[in-house]
């Protein structure tokens, strides 16, 4: 008899989900392997912000996730839009220039909002994701399409209620267990891990095999390999433990690669945050309001669109952006108008502060002369209009490269503030091909009996860039189907 029935690797969200999900399959014996010890467990899960991207027809939908929203923010469901499956299909498309596997994409999409419900049965408690996407008009709050709800209490939250969740069920977790390599049997059915821990190597056996133990952000030999410079020294957003041991060991056994193995989810960050994620700060490095001010890089100049959309669609490229900048540093600037629309997160950092432009800009470690021309430049720019944080108001700035398309205001209000940024890195895009049982398919495009995988693992998703809290959402509805395919076996 083999030690267990499924053997997950990973502990993150999908992982977690994964043997969750198993064990509710029927599988008796089911255990994660989680590479950290326990004090830096949960991969990237923990350094979240916990969003959850989903499909639903009505605001009404919500009440069972949240069922007492309304007590905490009054007229929570009036600020709430509809995200019907056709908007969400609209949203993916569109940040990944078409570039979605749609078949994985129909498989999120239309599990979406039932996988959540799973979720929220689990023991998964949920709350409005205010400080992510809730912008105050008068005494409503409006919410970015689809970005309305959030694990309680963040990825440090879910990351706990998952773990409480898996142990309450009977999943085992040996924490500092690395695998090494997949074992098969005589007919080629993956049948084990062979393990290293504190013990030695040896060798686990299983009826079947769960990957989601995330992709290679936290690798600089591969980032080099397959994103190329600057992303070798790049920051690691969450933990320092994804390394691609998942895709190495599924490829290994003649996997199929699969999606945008260039690409990357990267956001802009505190220029001072660590080389790795800080497990108190989580993710409160990230700068996420650039759409509200004037971004310049060390040269002085303007690189980007701040105004091309709402942040949760184009956060998870600007950070590559960034980073290719010389340094790989870049500058937000904000006047006083916009101070109530930066995000809580910003408090973490210490900006550069001055009562004029031209005071704050002479602070600045970069190419003043050509800073204070973009900046005139952006000002001769500026069209008429209104401004309006909730919606793409069309307040634009025409005729510099680049334009501002949206939310284009004057810097004219002191106090001014400077908040230098870096490109983080928080996953990998590049994945196995699996189909719609999360079986990995080799390179004659069969399944490899006996092996499933999840989360990060899974490439042709996401290209370039992707829609704030879909990599979550991806993970636990990936998750629940291949710990579910794995106990069937």
């Amino acid at each position: 008899m083999p030690d267990y029935d499924v053997i997950v690797i990973g502990a993150g969200n999908a992982a977690l989900a994964a043997a969750v999900s198993a064990r509710e399959a029927g599988a008796p014996r089911v255990v994660a392997l989680e590479k950290a010890p326990p004090e830096l467990r949960g991969g990237n899960t923990h350094y979240s912000g916990g969003l959850l991207r989903f499909a639903f027809d009505r605001a009404e939908d919500l009440r069972p996730l949240v069922p007492d929203a309304e007590s905490h923010i009054p007229g929570f469901m009036t600020g709430v839009q509809p995200y019907p499956k056709t908007l969400f299909w609209d949203d993916l498309r569109r940040v990944t220039e078409g570039h979605t596997d749609p078949e994985l994409a129909e498989i999120l999409i239309d599990r979406s909002y039932d996988t959540i419900c799973w979720m929220a049965k689990q023991g998964i408690v949920m709350e409005p994701a205010v400080s992510l996407s809730g912008i105050k008009v008068g005494n409503t709050i409006k919410w970015s399409p689809g970005a309305v709800i959030r694990a309680r209490h963040e990825g440090v939250g879910l990351s706990r209620m998952w773990f409480e969740i898996a142990e309450s069920r009977g999943v085992e977790i040996r924490y500092a267990t690395s695998a090494v390599r997949l074992v098969q049997d005589a007919r080629g059915r993956v049948s084990g891990v062979v393990v290293r821990d504190a013990q030695g190597v040896s060798e686990l056996s299983a009826k079947a095999v769960v990957l989601g133990c995330g992709g290679f952000e936290s690798n600089p030999e591969w980032r080099a390999r397959y994103l190329g410079r600057p992303w070798d020294h790049a920051k690691v957003r969450g933990t320092r433990y994804n390394t691609g041991d998942g895709l190495r060991m599924a490829l290994e056994l003649s996997a199929l690669p699969h999606g945008q193995w260039t690409g990357c989810h990267s956001t802009p960050i505190d220029a001072n945050a660590p080389p790795f994620g800080d497990r108190k700060l989580t993710d409160k490095t990230n700068r996420l309001s650039f759409p509200f001010g004037v971004l310049v890089n060390r040269n002085g100049r303007r690189f980007f669109d701040e105004g091309e959309d709402f942040q949760l669609y184009t956060y998870a490229k600007l950070g590559g952006i960034i980073l290719n900048q010389p340094s790989g540093i870049a500058y937000q600037i904000f006047d006083a108008k916009v101070a109530n629309l930066l995000e809580g997160r910003y408090k973490t950092g210490k900006p550069f502060v001055a009562d004029s432009l031209k005071g704050l800009v002479e602070q600045l470690p970069l190419d003043q002369a050509a800073c204070r021309t973009t900046l005139d430049e952006y000002d001769a720019a500026l069209g008429d209009g209104t401004f309006d944080p909730t919606i793409r108001d069309g307040l634009a700035a025409q005729g510099v490269e680049p334009a501002k398309s949206n939310w284009a205001q004057r810097l004219d209000t002191p106090p001014f503030v400077a908040y230098p940024v870096t490109g983080g890195i928080t996953f990998t895009f590049g994945g196995v091909h699996v189909n719609d049982r999360a079986q990995v398919l080799d390179t004659t495009w069969a399944p490899i009996p006996g092996l499933h995988a999840c989360g990060e693992m899974v490439g042709g998703l996401f290209h370039t860039n992707y829609p704030g809290g879909t990599g979550l959402m991806s993970g636990a509805v990936f998750g629940r189907i291949a710990g579910a395919s794995a106990a069937a076996a």
